[in-house]
């Protein structure tokens, strides 16, 4: 039961969304398709079909996104393919840009 004259204090709390980030795969004329699939399927977890869609895109546009994830997520992931890439001398590249 309130007691009289008590003041009751209302907050709000605003959530939001993160923001998201597009991971964009560039075209270049050494990294082999089968890399940019099996960097496609193991680190940004898209199917086979999905993968091979994706990386002809990229081959003929030059450029595609690959996925949207909040800026920690997508970063981790750019970092971990340019890695693998840099492993095994692709001079695969990957930008981030905000959705």
């Amino acid at each position: 039961m309130p007691t009289q004259g008590a003041t009751r204090e209302k907050t709000r709390t605003d959530l939001r969304e993160p923001h998201h980030y597009n991971v964009i795969m560039h075209n270049d004329d050494f990294t082999s398709m089968e890399f940019v699939v099996e960097i496609l399927i193991d680190i940004f977890r898209k199917n086979e079909i999905e993968a091979q869609r994706l990386m002809l895109m990229v081959h003929e546009k030059g450029k595609a996104a690959v996925g949207a994830y909040p800026y920690d997520i997508a970063v981790t992931k750019v970092q971990a393919a340019a890695a693998r890439a840099k492993q095994e001398g692709f001079p695969f590249r990957l930008t981030i840009e905000e959705v």
